[in-house]
């Protein structure tokens, strides 16, 4: 199955072990030298309406996806297995 990133982000993702909804697929990160995926991010959900900030990303590496169908990715992991990390910008300078 060939999907393009705007379809992928259609797709609500479920952990297949315990049937939750963790939301839909917001970013990926890729191997730019391999062209590989490597996992799929969903952004934290806002607290307060966005007034309080957000929780923290759910990262979820390739391996953890079971399968990937018409509107739904289901992936296998224990909760105490879900990678996350706050969403932070680096900038570098660039002009020299």
């Amino acid at each position: 199955m060939v999907c393009t990133l705007s379809e992928l982000r259609n797709k609500e993702v479920i952990n297949a072990r315990t049937g939750l909804k963790l939301g839909y697929v917001d970013d990926i990160e890729f191997d730019s030298v391999t062209g590989n995926i490597l996992s799929i991010i969903i952004f934290g959900r806002p607290r307060a309406f966005g007034l309080m900030g957000r929780d923290q990303d759910i990262i979820i590496k390739c391996e953890d996806i079971e399968i990937i169908g018409e509107d739904t990715i289901l992936v296998k992991f224990s909760d105490t297995a879900i990678c996350t990390k706050s969403r932070s910008i680096t900038v570098e300078n660039l002009a020299r």
